[in-house]
């Protein structure tokens, strides 16, 4: 099956460096305060075409700190029972939204972003499961509104050349892919990253990297197999899937907040092998090696952290008009989350927002 995403090459230089700005200047408000929001609050400010312009928080304390600390102009936490967020959704200087939150509360808060009528960028995993994204999604339609998970990786030059690799044929045909990400999270069921009620686990904060590999370049699979280890809060402290396609082709994915891994990806033809070390959510370099030659490496640099290139996308689509992006569309993130619906159920994973 031909690679889910766009080929890089399709781009002119110019839309290929997220610092150029692409249109009008868009007013960003930011929703929440956690390490992630700073992380990508820093690649937005590279941005020539974007303004910091409001933050939420549950405090007004943290909110000012986080505004203070990273030069928004405008910050909003929870006053006189209106969340933090609704006040800044009701901002009319608002341009649009990105959600940070821990994954439990996405649907909740870019739902109301959406009704308020902000474009939304929502933080990787969209939402819990797939009926909050399939609601989320007809949302986004029927209000003509932009929407899209910030599956960042997608968008690296090093992730669009290897997908190009697979696809150009120099690894011949592709019959299997692996991939891993992991590392050891001390135990503590109330931090985010383990807590059932947010949506914690290996599943939907580790596992949508490794995944991303297959479905670049293998497509959404015909068949799923998973193994894990839950914790006592009954969510996946690690995770084995293995992907099988109607083709014979085969990938299997490990994540772990468990264990150290080598975080790499592998993608085997019959004609050459591509890998990866080190990262395999944001390569700084691609091993390639057709049948028993010399490897070559390819090396790449990426523009601030590397967030910046969903940005740029995301950024291009609202200027233009678009509701979704060509490179993230809403049917992927949909799919991804039916995919992962299946692998809960195997696992024995609930969360509280499958009961609502």
């Amino acid at each position: 099956m031909a690679s889910l995403i766009p080929r890089p090459w399709l781009l002119s230089q110019e839309e290929q460096n997220p610092a150029i700005a692409t249109g009008r200047t868009l007013r960003w408000g930011v929703v929440s305060t956690g390490n992630i929001a700073r992380s990508v609050t820093a690649d937005l400010a590279l941005l020539e075409d974007a303004e910091l312009y409001a933050v939420s928080s549950r405090t007004q304390a943290a909110a000012d700190a986080f505004a203070e600390g990273h030069g928004f102009a405008v910050a909003y936490g929870d006053d006189d029972g209106v969340f933090g967020y609704q006040r800044l959704f009701a901002d009319p200087a608002v341009d649009i939204v990105y959600v940070a939150t821990p994954h439990g509360q996405h649907y909740e808060i870019a739902r109301a972003a959406l009704e308020a009528g902000k474009p939304v960028l929502v933080e990787k995993a969209l939402t819990i499961n797939a009926r909050e994204a399939e609601e989320l999604v007809r949302l986004a339609e029927a209000k003509g509104l932009f929407l899209m998970e910030a599956m960042w990786s997608r968008f690296l030059p090093s992730i669009q050349r290897a997908f190009e690799i697979a696809a150009s044929g120099e690894l011949g045909t592709v019959h299997w892919i692996s991939a891993d990400l992991g590392f050891p999270c001390p135990p503590n069921p109330e931090a985010r990253i383990w807590a059932r009620r947010d949506g914690g686990g290996a599943l939907l904060d580790l596992t949508v990297y490794p995944l991303l590999w297959p479905l670049g370049i293998l497509g959404f699979p015909d068949a799923v197999d998973a193994r894990g280890t839950l914790t006592e809060q009954g969510v996946d402290a690690q995770n084995v899937l293995s992907l099988g396609y109607s083709g014979g082709a085969m990938a299997s994915l490990t994540s772990s907040l468990l264990a150290h891994g080598p975080r790499s990806a592998t993608v085997a033809g019959d004609q050459g092998v591509l890998q990866t070390f080190g990262s395999v959510n944001n390569p700084k370099e691609l091993h390639v090696r057709t049948g028993w030659d010399q490897e070559r490496v390819e090396t790449f640099d990426t523009v601030g952290t590397g967030y910046t290139y969903e940005l740029r996308e995301v950024t291009r689509c609202v200027q233009q008009g678009l509701t979704e992006s060509p490179t993230m569309p809403w049917r992927q993130s949909v799919d991804v989350m039916r995919l992962f619906d299946g692998v809960r159920a195997q696992l024995g994973v609930t969360y509280p927002n499958d009961e609502r």
